[in-house]
């Protein structure tokens, strides 16, 4: 419910052989409650999500205490940089940003999502992971480079979010933001009347 993953990693977390693994996601597709989309990382890889709102004929809907957290991509100039902005302005609470592999500066893209979603982005500066000397409770990568290369047995969180620099519109931009902006009210299950009450 709060992470995407690779089949390989599920099959690590439920001890399920890869054909009966792929048999239940493949119904588990079928019937709609996850979706399946390739990794902007290593084009082999695919990352499963449970679909938002998914499970919630099903009965109560597991909520997580929003904490402090970091948020990971491979050059922190998009996506990590607005995750933290969200998150800071859905909970209230700290959040910061860090690349594995940083630009010199966060893309102008970026910028001009944050500033038509009604937030700013201008003073931030991407950092690099080696440079976070004490990790926050919630780690999450939002890149698929980023998660790959940092390996999945850290017990960080995922979302295989698309890069919008690929694509480079305003268009793309703009659906990264609200992406991460529906991931962060999923994760945390706050609505807009209870956010920053957590």
């Amino acid at each position: 419910m709060v992470s995407d993953h690779a089949p390989v990693e599920l099959q690590a977390l439920t001890g399920l052989e890869s054909n009966l693994l792929a048999h239940h996601l493949d119904a588990l597709e079928e019937a709609g409650l996850v979706v399946r989309s390739p990794s902007s990382g290593d084009g082999r890889r695919r990352y499963v999500r449970l679909v938002p709102g998914a499970l919630r004929s099903l009965g109560p809907v597991i909520k997580l205490a929003p904490t402090d957290a970091l948020f990971v991509c491979s050059m922190n100039s998009a996506r990590s940089q607005l995750a933290a902005a969200l998150w800071r302005e859905w909970t209230g609470l700290t959040a910061h940003s860090a690349g594995t592999h940083p630009a010199l500066r966060v893309h102008p893209g970026a910028v001009a999502a944050a500033k038509r979603a009604g937030f700013d982005l201008h003073a931030t500066t991407p950092r690099s992971l080696d440079d976070v000397a004490v990790l926050p409770p919630l780690v999450i990568t939002v890149c698929d480079q980023a998660h790959e290369e940092l390996g999945s047995e850290r017990g960080w969180r995922h979302w295989s979010v698309p890069d919008p620099v690929a694509r480079g519109t305003n268009g793309a931009f703009d659906a990264t933001t609200a992406e991460l902006r529906q991931r962060i009210q999923a994760f945390t299950g706050a609505t807009a009347d209870q956010r920053g009450e957590q």
